[in-house]
C-alpha cells in the first residue's frame, strides 16, 4: 500500500496545489499593468437614443468575453507553470 495515496493525504496535495495555482495567479495579475474588471450592469434598453452606443449589448458582450478571455489566459498560464514546477 506504499504507493496508494490515502484520501485525507489526497485532498491536502489538492488543497496545496490550489494554493499554489491561486498564488501564481495573484503574481501574474500583479504583473499586469491594467487589468480591467467585468462590467456587471447590463445595458438599458429603456436608454435613450444619444447614448444608444454606450449601452450597445453587442459591445457590452463582447468586451465582457475579451476581459474573461484575459483572466482565463491567467489561469492557463499559471496552471502550465505549477505543471512545469512539478516535472521538475
Amino acid at each position: 500500500m506504499e504507493g496508494k495515496v490515502k484520501a485525507g493525504e489526497q485532498d491536502d496535495l489538492h488543497i496545496d496545489r490550489r494554493r499554489r495555482l491561486h498564488e501564481l495567479v495573484v503574481a501574474l495579475i500583479q504583473q499586469q499593468e491594467e487589468l480591467e474588471l467585468l462590467d456587471g450592469e447590463a445595458p438599458r434598453f429603456d436608454a435613450g437614443a444619444s447614448s444608444a452606443q454606450s449601452h450597445d449589448p453587442a459591445r457590452w458582450l463582447d468586451r465582457n468575453r475579451r476581459i474573461l478571455q484575459r483572466y482565463q489566459a491567467l489561469v492557463r498560464s499559471a496552471v502550465t507553470i505549477d505543471a512545469l514546477l512539478d516535472a521538475e
